[in-house]
């Protein structure tokens, strides 16, 4: 579904990304792995399109898009969830997953795509008229995955849904994403510290230093605590 063939990205004229080759597969769902610094958020917002790649190659679903902005990759099914939620804090939750719709561009919407979120996250059903400012740090973290999942998406990339979050909504984000990948077939690729989190989920993992890919595997076979050496590097 996502293949990416030596993907290199820069800031100004300071490299970040070097010749980065990976892939996902329908329905798949693949760590991201490495120490703070290495690139990760980078490979991400280059996936998606909000930064641009200096070299190399990104298809997503047979369409060459390397070079689209990142609104046509988000209406040809990739979803973004951020580090750091980026909801909109003065918007209700309901006009929040209104604005994640928007990604859906002229496919058909659902009109129980509001009640598929309040499915998957009950609390939002009950806060839907509360802005989402005023909600906790894991109240706003299922904002922003059900912000991402109401555009229906064939793959969701996620980067650190972890971060700051209490255990008991740690285990609600685990359990919904297994959810979305077992009834809607929806591909994952998540940058992740957690490798617990990382191991519970996903199928394969690759592991970032310096920009670049240097090992890769599957998560049944190799066991978290074989990798800790790389992501010290």
């Amino acid at each position: 579904m996502l293949t990416l063939e030596g993907v290199s990205a820069a800031y100004g004229l300071s490299p970040v990304l070097s010749a980065i080759g990976l892939r996902v597969d329908a329905g798949e769902a693949v760590a991201l792995l490495g120490r703070n610094g290495v690139g990760k958020t980078t490979l991400l917002r280059t996936i998606i399109g909000l930064h641009a790649a200096s070299g190399g190659t990104i298809s997503f679903d047979d369409h060459a898009i390397t070079g689209l902005p990142a609104y046509r990759r988000a209406r040809l099914g990739i979803g973004y969830v951020p580090q750091g939620r980026g909801i909109f804090p003065q918007l209700t939750v309901e006009e929040n997953l209104a604005m994640g719709s928007s990604g859906l561009g002229n496919r058909a919407k659902s009109p129980k795509s509001f009640d598929r979120i309040f499915d998957l996250f009950p609390t939002l059903g009950r806060l839907r008229a509360r802005k989402g400012g005023v909600l906790s740090g894991g109240e706003q973290q299922q904002l922003a995955l059900g912000r991402a999942l109401v555009a229906q998406p064939k793959l969701l990339l996620l980067d650190e849904p972890c971060e700051g979050i209490q255990p008991s909504i740690v285990l609600e984000i685990e359990a919904v994403l297994s959810r979305v990948r077992r009834e809607f077939g929806i591909a994952l690729l998540l940058v992740e510290q957690h490798l617990d989190f990382a191991w519970s989920i996903t199928d394969r993992y690759y592991v970032m230093q310096r920009g670049t890919v240097v090992a890769a595997g599957a998560t049944a076979t190799d066991a978290s605590d074989e990798i800790t050496s790389l992501l010290s590097v």
